[in-house]
């Protein structure tokens, strides 16, 4: 065999290929124009319309509850704040309690402590006697 009737066969083999798939293409092209074209073109509106819409509504959304929520945030710093401020003045009241009973606790004690030696000085001025 000689390469001018291999080549010639290839070729043929080709050709038939470039046919198959000539007229499945124009298949698929009548097919788009009977109306399937127009369906999807519809379709794509339909779904263009729709995200649309649920983007304005996201907007709104968020900007309606971004801000209030923004509005939250401040008033919670603000309250955490003061919450603050309280715990630290409730913090040098017991400090302050603290430090009366401790002192309370020792006159208690000092003046226990005296009456125990002025009774013990009285015994004993009472058994000198």
């Amino acid at each position: 065999m000689s390469f001018a009737i291999l080549a010639n066969a290839l070729t043929m083999i080709l050709c038939m290929a470039v046919l198959v798939q000539s007229v499945r293409m124009m298949r698929s092209l009548r097919t788009v124009k009977d109306g399937a074209l127009t369906e999807v073109v519809t379709a794509l509106e339909k779904a263009t319309a729709g995200a649309r819409s649920v983007l304005s509504e996201m907007k709104m959304t968020l900007g309606t509850d971004c801000a209030q929520h923004a509005r939250l945030v401040d008033q919670a710093k603000g309250l955490r704040d003061e919450l603050s401020d309280m715990i630290g003045i409730a913090d040098a009241a017991c400090e302050r309690v603290v430090n009366v009973v401790g002192l309370a606790n020792a006159l208690r004690t000092a003046e226990t402590a005296e009456d125990e030696t002025a009774e013990a000085k009285a015994e004993s001025e009472a058994e000198l006697v």
